[in-house]
């Protein structure tokens, strides 16, 4: 490659900077081609050799040269940063300059376990490359819930005075799922209303109207909306005070239990969910109920979509458990019929279940489509990237 190629030939490298990892991918964004991609983990922890961002950005480039990527002689376009939390001052993608950077910094009360590693990621990346850098924030696209969606209600100078609202997470994910999902049904994403699934370790749900989003599980953080692997998704807001007042937890060993040990690892000692499938099959008792709650919280949210959308063209399937569980989706459709809500069996169930391809498992003439798309957020972050630089 060198720099005199066409633009929309040259790649775009996108870092999710966690607190002890850096996910890597280097593509395309018009075409999806992938050239390079990896993960360094164990960052900063005790006995490994990757002391912090900047070493794992050496890291990096050592690796992709192995491998016959030399990032030098890259005609790199941008850089493309994942940032969980946008806060109430970022709707949309933007450039990074250190105004912005300081920013995302002070956003860190909002995302305590995933700004501040952003920060350090980016600041490391921009000392590394000297192009363009773009931040892409999970939760820009629900930027656009109204009011009665975002607000919650507390006293309003409290919440103005912390920025507390429903902020909503995946983001990305659900931007790409959505229109992907106009492209599988050949239509524009204008006319279509969308409850998107993703599914995964880490789970929410949304609402589309028209690309436009007015609905999501997750809130201020993460924690709010469905059962996840860890995390316990909706509980009584007392229970917080429950717990430090008749267990004696600290807000710390609380925040703990609610993001770490709780969802299906709580209910049934195991958050993945082709193992708690296995035990499901097994007769395991706690592994059937986790699943009953998994279907009955997703279950919930659908119902209450159906109703704020008034009208649903399709809903859609995505990320680990969403794409390959075929046992959740016919779960979640069971009992729907009546709302134009079905799969078919062989469509649910080809290949195993698992899909790596978008496709439509309702049965033809469905009033509801129901399909499962794969997220591509690195894709997504790509061309995003690539749209602001243009």
């Amino acid at each position: 490659m060198n720099d005199r190629l066409d633009q929309t030939a040259r790649p775009v490298l996108v870092l999710n900077a966690g607190s002890s990892s850096l996910k890597y991918q280097l593509l395309v964004p018009e075409s999806g081609e992938v050239s390079a991609s990896g993960v360094i983990e164990r960052i900063g922890e005790p006995g490994s050799d990757v002391a912090d961002h900047a070493a794992a950005l050496r890291t990096m480039r050592a690796t992709l040269a192995a491998d016959g990527v030399d990032l030098d002689a890259v005609p790199l376009r941008a850089v493309g940063h994942r940032v969980v939390h946008g806060g109430p001052d970022f709707s949309e993608p933007v450039l990074i300059d250190d105004a912005v950077v300081a920013r995302i910094e002070s956003l860190s009360p909002l995302a305590p376990l995933h700004n501040p590693a952003a920060v350090t990621g980016i600041e490391a990346a921009r000392a590394h490359f000297a192009v363009p850098h773009v931040a892409v924030f999970d939760t820009a696209f629900f930027s656009t819930l109204p009011p009665e969606a975002s607000t919650y209600a507390l006293p309003r100078d409290l919440a103005e005075q912390h920025s507390i609202r429903r902020y909503g997470f995946h983001g990305t994910s659900h931007r790409f799922v959505s229109q992907a999902t106009a492209e599988l049904l050949g239509r524009p994403v204008e006319e279509l209303n969308q409850i998107v699934l993703h599914l995964g370790n880490g789970c929410s749900a949304s609402a589309i109207r028209g690309g436009v989003a007015i609905e999501t599980s997750m809130g201020l953080t993460p924690l709010q909306g469905l059962v996840m692997g860890t995390r316990s998704g909706d509980v009584d807001p007392g229970l917080h005070a429950f717990l430090a007042r008749q267990v004696g937890l600290s807000i710390d060993e609380i925040d703990t239990v609610l993001n770490k040990k709780s969802g299906l690892l709580g209910l049934s000692g195991v958050n993945d969910f082709r193992e708690l499938a296995q035990r499901v099959d097994a007769g395991d008792e706690g592994a059937r109920l986790a699943f009953d709650i998994f279907v009955h919280r997703l279950t919930h949210y659908v119902g209450a979509y159906l109703a704020h959308l008034g009208r649903v063209d399709a809903i859609v399937f995505t990320a680990g458990v969403g794409q390959n569980s075929a046992r959740v989706r016919a779960a979640l459709a069971e009992g729907l019929e009546g709302l134009g809500i079905s799969v078919d069996p062989d469509r649910n169930e080809a290949g195993g279940g698992c899909f790596s391809h978008a496709a439509v498992i309702s049965p033809d003439g469905s009033p509801v489509v129901v399909a499962v798309v794969p997220t591509n957020e690195e894709l997504a972050i790509a061309r995003q990237t690539a749209d602001l630089v243009r």
